[in-house]
């Protein structure tokens, strides 16, 4: 149920960045204090980046067709998503994975946001909270994963 949540909380907020509102609240999330050698192999896996992250970042994107995954890199991009009640206006997202670790400061979002003027896509606005709820999106799914709150 919550990445459907974070799913449809994303969207709105996207659609909400021309008007600057915001949907998700700006506190820091909740971090593990583990180091790198403390991780356990549920943590990273065959991967070169945080596996409950990478799976995080997976679900909360799962609405917006991917463009490229690298789990060894830990980027993720997305390919242009137009909902089909504003087909004016259309959003990518890049996430990447910065750390072996479940972090707050271990990813770093970046949605890009286009309109359609005069027949062709023009590049528009979007508010740094869109990013920041990004991020708080995919770090409270990352969370729920390692609590073994999996849905």
């Amino acid at each position: 149920m919550f990445s459907r949540v974070a799913t449809a909380a994303l969207m709105v907020s996207a659609g909400l960045v021309a008007s600057g509102c915001t949907i998700f609240g700006s506190s820091t999330a909740n971090t593990a204090e583990s180091s790198s050698s403390q991780l356990g192999p549920e943590e990273t896996g065959s991967l070169g980046v945080n596996a409950y992250l990478w799976r995080a970042t997976l679900d909360t994107l799962s609405f917006l067709p991917l463009a490229s995954a690298d789990p060894y890199g830990g980027v993720v991009i997305t390919d242009w998503y137009a909902n089909p009640s504003k087909a004016d206006e259309r959003l990518k997202a890049t996430v990447y994975i910065l750390d072996t670790r479940l972090r707050a400061d271990g990813i770093s979002a970046a949605v890009f946001r286009e309109t359609l003027v005069g027949g062709a896509w023009v590049p528009a606005s979007v508010s740094p909270d869109t990013n920041i709820a990004l991020e708080n999106a995919i770090l409270a799914k990352a969370r729920q994963l390692r609590l073994g709150g999996v849905e």
